[in-house]
């Protein structure tokens, strides 16, 4: 895919996906700020999304108060309904689709919190950009009290269905702690799915 960088196999830096809503509970938004914190701890480049709610703007506080190198990317569109703080640690970009494949450009890994269905929408492209062989790099949910359950019990419909191989499920990983979240990353092979098979035409 034009435009896409492939990784070096190092975990420098982690993009963290997460919600923007201020509706967050207290529990995740520790957790967020707790993983900003580790990110930051390890000297470990945080990326993400630019704003300042929500998980997200919990996220990159955290680790700038740590004094962790952060590199948040925003649309235009969205530096006001999201509060960011346009800086020199911020890129404003002019859309959704180059925000999202310069966060992925810039990342060794990704790890997915909480959110809504922007949040889905990243995990779910990353992921399709896995099965099809564009990246290995690895991709961790946190998943407290199974809110990821759902997602992955679909994704079992489409093993089960022979609709996604079963290696799909090599894709990714879930914890249920914020500590696990990087040593998951390191963990996780980075070896690519059997090749997609070649449809037969009809005779």
């Amino acid at each position: 895919m034009a435009g896409v960088k492939f990784p070096s196999g190092r975990l420098e830096t982690v993009c963290v996906f997460c919600g923007s809503s201020d509706g967050a509970s207290i529990e995740w938004r520790r957790a967020a700020a707790d993983l900003g914190r580790t990110i930051a701890g390890e000297g470990l480049r945080l990326v993400y999304g630019g704003g300042g709610t929500g998980l997200m703007g919990e996220t990159a506080r955290a680790a700038r108060v740590a004094g962790g190198r952060v590199l948040g990317v925003i649309p235009a569109f969205l530096v006001a309904a999201e509060g960011a703080s346009v800086d020199d640690d911020t890129i404003v970009v002019a859309s959704m689709h180059e925000r999202k494949l310069r966060m992925f450009n810039e990342a060794d890994g990704f790890a997915v919190l909480p959110g809504a269905i922007g949040t889905l929408e990243e995990a779910i492209e990353l992921l399709s950009w896995r099965r099809l062989g564009l990246h290995v790099k690895p991709i961790v949910f946190f998943n407290p009290g199974n809110f990821w359950g759902p997602l992955f019990a679909l994704f079992q419909v489409f093993i089960e269905s022979q609709m996604a191989p079963a290696e799909f499920d090599q894709c990714w990983c879930a914890v249920t702690t914020i500590t696990e979240v990087l040593p998951a990353l390191r963990a996780m092979p980075r070896s690519p799915l059997r090749a997609i098979p070649v449809i037969s035409r009809l005779v």
